[in-house]
């Protein structure tokens, strides 16, 4: 099991990630979830402009073993999706934390942070 878990990030138990500046979040899937999934092949991205709820699926990582949906933590509007994973859907794998981020959505209730997990509680959820 990987222990890459940066401490600035906010973790769901679906095991996305959430990177908060001011009230945009940018999502991915962490370094756990990537190393469970495999080799990534393929993502399928949401499209901006889609308002979407906490939970919602707002993506699917396809990899040699499996697909897998990719639920949002957060509620609010998809501003911006990681065009790259098109041509390049391994940076998933590769690099979960930064270009292979899903998507960037524009916070619509700041308080859904509060159930995110701390990196340490992540790092206990995992194990």
């Amino acid at each position: 099991m990987s222990n890459n878990i940066p401490d600035n990030l906010l973790y769901s138990r679906d095991h996305e990630w959430v990177d908060v500046d001011g009230d945009i979040a940018t999502i991915g899937i962490s370094d756990h979830a990537q190393a469970e999934l495999g080799d990534v092949v393929f993502v399928d991205l949401p499209e901006p402009g889609t308002s979407i709820a906490a939970n919602d699926s707002i993506a699917v990582v396809e990899s040699v073993k499996a697909a897998s949906d990719v639920y949002s933590p957060v509620s609010g509007e998809i501003i911006e999706v990681n065009e790259e994973l098109g041509n390049e859907p391994g940076a998933v794998n590769s690099d979960p934390y930064g270009s292979g981020w899903i998507c960037k959505i524009r916070l619509q209730d700041m308080s859904e942070l509060d159930s995110l997990l701390s990196p340490a509680d992540y790092s206990e959820f995992c194990s």
